[in-house]
């Protein structure tokens, strides 16, 4: 029937779309430009598919789940995921997946397991006639995937010279100027792919299929050299392009995969398919790529000095001696542990998922949730790096992000799942060569070692959008080349009994009310879908006026939000603090004949505001980030109103027992308690502060003043000259180790020293 024929269409155009623009997604009005995107599309992508397979289901009067070998591994996965989720410290995350990036939810989990039983019980169908062939299929989707990865490869590559199109097509500028001082393409290009490291991964991928196809299409020998072969040229170029973009994200995981996985990839290619070694045949494409490793350089510090940037800095001649005088640098705590040195911070994370996976070993604290579960079992040694405040969504290692989150059933699943899928084409291997068999399939080989590449990347990193969506397609490709799926083994949802799977000419009442009813579901999640997406521009809008202080002018943007999609805990969080603010700046206000009206508007923002924190903290008592907010809300509203000091304080309590070894709420529940009048308590917190993290000048500031308040009486007259002593110390501290133009410290101490 035409309808089918539609569907079809639609199904296949669909699966384009997933290869072809995921991996190009980005919006630049957004909370986040990248992920937040890729993971929309897709959702929507994978609705559309979900509502065409079912129509074309209800024409045919059957449904039916291709049965693969793959089965029982996804599903106990699915099953742990699910599990982790209902036992989750918080479920709206571990359902929807961390805000911003989403992806590793459940949600985008049961999504990327759709992708690989609809590609398998569709494309496998032979009834549906989508493509001649299963395979016919996979090279497409392979070769559309390679085209992509061109585009993306194309955009990032000019931004390590200064000129990135992105910037051209938000702000109007072909240069870098529109990237903050975290982004910086100049040293690790991104591209469209949002991080080095998410690029790298992305390109790790395709790489060793590009090159399959290569070898597939181009023979590299004298005499056909300059025979023009279009496939392969593209190829050529395709590979370059990938390895170029490769090394300059920087990415020692990446390269480390790729390495691993060209090795598979060569020892496949010589010693199973029995292809002869000719030195001529190679000598131009590793020449080529030999040159392009030594122009970039490998981001390895052992091997860099072979680049040729290094070679030319120990040729030239030395710099011209001038006479300048050395300043003497501030000495830097014995317990610094270089901050921006990746491997030791993500050794610190990994002992905190670890910790988290001791104390929640079955279930894990909830899928995506590791950004409480870190802060509830980081190492007080996180405080003496540079990234020592920073928020960690992720354990920067898929394998133990999955043993913290979805505990020991999760993280067994998960490796059953990888296991099982290579076992089953190794298996093959061994037995093609052990019976001198020569048909493995080089695409097939290709696959698996682009799957190699995301176990690696993953294990210094995690998963985003398009790799996860590789990770669980992958196995699909393979399984459907090699032929490992049995056609005849199917799961019906519902069978048609009458005459197999033909569909007849004229559709039944019931079949138009089946399809029309899908239809009207499916618009309803793509419309819900994009609600949310409006409903996040605003809220983006909203935040990015709240860091610079525009607050009034955020306020309608984040109610808008909050009216949009109210079901948004992060969306009703930033409105509750922007309420807190503006309460607060209206009772600061001196003007007398709108006093009274200020005074009310301003008592509704503080309701609102208590009350929306009041509603999130019960709602996600484990969300430390609310938590945090809370204390901002009712710390800023005691400024001018001191009776919600005792709130801040309850809630600063509350998110240092979420996070015991976090020394910025350490700081703040010492500077709470001082401001309560505890002043002996705040001493006593701060002290440990500063003991976790002895470069933190705020914490030694505030202690000094707490010194000192502890020092005089309400005169101002000495009665401890101890506590003074320690006041002094701590001043001359800040001055000494930590920053000695430090004027604060500077006018404290002149101070001090007078009494």
């Amino acid at each position: 029937m035409k309808l089918i024929q539609i569907c079809n269409k639609v199904i296949e155009f669909s699966f384009y779309a997933i290869f072809l623009l995921i991996p190009l997604a980005i919006a630049g009005d957004t909370s986040e430009l990248f992920e937040f995107n890729k993971m929309w599309l897709a959702f929507c992508l994978g609705i559309i598919i979900a509502v065409s397979w079912i129509i074309k289901s209800i024409v045919k009067k059957e449904f039916r789940i291709q049965r693969t070998p793959l089965d029982i591994p996804i599903l106990l996965f699915l099953l742990s995921q699910i599990l982790s989720t209902i036992f989750s410290w918080d479920r709206h995350i571990s359902v929807w997946g961390y805000y911003s990036r989403f992806n590793g939810g459940l949600l985008s989990i049961i999504l990327y397991i759709f992708f690989y039983y609809a590609f398998v019980s569709i494309f496998l169908n032979k009834d549906d006639g989508i493509f001649k062939t299963p395979i016919e299929a996979i090279k497409r989707f392979l070769n559309l995937s390679i085209i992509t990865g061109v585009i993306v490869s194309a955009w990032g590559l000019p931004s390590h010279f200064g000129y990135d199109p992105t910037c051209l097509v938000f702000r109007g500028n072909l240069d870098v100027s529109c990237w903050g001082a975290d982004f910086q393409p100049r040293i690790r290009i991104f591209s469209t792919l949002g991080q080095p490291d998410w690029l790298a991964a992305y390109l790790s991928i395709l790489l060793p299929i590009s090159i399959a196809f290569l070898l597939e299409n181009f023979k590299f020998n004298l005499k056909s050299t300059f025979k023009i072969n279009r496939l392969g040229i593209f190829y050529s170029i395709s590979s370059i392009l990938f390895y170029t973009d490769l090394l300059y994200a920087r990415s020692r995981s990446a390269i480390i995969a790729v390495g691993i996985a060209f090795i598979f990839l060569l020892f496949a290619y010589f010693y199973i398919k029995k292809v002869k070694f000719k030195v001529l045949n190679f000598a131009i494409p590793v020449a080529i790529f030999l040159l392009i490793t030594f122009l970039v350089g490998l981001p390895f510090s052992i091997l860099s000095k072979f680049s040729y940037q290094e070679v030319k800095n120990r040729l030239s001649p030395p710099p011209a001696k001038t006479q300048t005088k050395a300043e003497k640098p501030a000495p830097a705590h014995s317990g610094e542990l270089g901050g921006t040195d990746s491997g030791k911070i993500r050794l610190l994370v990994w002992r905190g998922a670890i910790e988290a996976w001791k104390n929640n070993p079955i279930f894990g604290t909830g899928v995506e949730t590791f950004a409480f579960a870190y802060y509830k079992y980081k190492s007080p040694a996180h405080n003496l790096t540079s990234e020592w405040n920073f928020l960690y969504n992720k354990a920067h290692n898929e394998f133990l992000n999955y043993l913290a989150t979805t505990g020991t059933f999760g993280t067994l699943a998960y490796l059953l799942m990888i296991g099982w899928f290579l076992y089953l084409p190794l298996k093959r291997v061994l037995n093609s060569v052990r019976k001198k068999e020569e048909n493995y399939n080089l695409i097939s080989i290709s696959l698996i070692a682009g799957y190699i590449t995301i176990l690696v990347t993953n294990f210094f990193g995690f998963s985003v959008v398009i790799v996860n969506i590789y990770f669980f397609i992958i196995p699909a490709f393979v399984l459907v080349l090699e032929n490992m799926i049995n056609g005849e083994k199917e799961f019906f949802v519902f069978k048609n009994k009458e005459n197999g799977s033909t569909a007849s000419p004229q559709l039944s009442s019931f079949q138009w009310m089946g399809t029309i009813i899908t239809v009207v579901i499916g618009f309803y999640f793509l419309f819900t879908l994009i609600s949310y997406w409006n409903a996040d521009k605003a809220y983006a809008y909203g935040y990015n006026l709240d860091r610079v202080g525009l607050y009034q002018d955020a306020y309608p943007y984040l109610h808008k939000a909050v009216l949009a999609r109210g079901d948004e805990p992060v969306f009703r969080d930033e409105m509750a603090i922007n309420d807190a603010i503006l309460a607060t700046q209206l009772l600061s206000q001196k003007d007398g004949q709108n006093a009274t009206a200020s005074a009310t508007t301003a008592s509704t923002l503080s309701k609102e505001a208590i009350a929306t924190s009041n509603d999130l903290v019960a709602s996600y008592p484990n969300n430390f980030v609310f938590w945090k907010t809370r204390i901002r809300i009712f710390y800023t509203l005691a400024q001018v109103d001191s009776q919600f000091l005792p709130s801040a304080l309850e809630a600063v309590q509350k998110a240092a027992e979420l996070s015991p070894n976090d020394a910025s709420i350490i700081y703040n529940l010492g500077v709470i308690e001082g401001q309560s009048g505890n002043i002996d308590k705040a001493i006593e917190v701060l002290e440990r502060a500063v003991k976790f993290k002895p470069d933190y000048k705020d914490a030694h500031y505030a202690l000094g003043l707490f010194y000192n308040q502890a020092a005089v009486d309400k005169n101002g007259n000495v009665i401890n000259r101890e506590f003074l002593d320690k006041a002094i110390g701590q001043m001359k501290y800040i001055l000494t180790y930590i920053s000695s133009s430090d004027t604060g410290a500077k006018e404290a101490l002149k101070t001090l020293e007078k009494k």
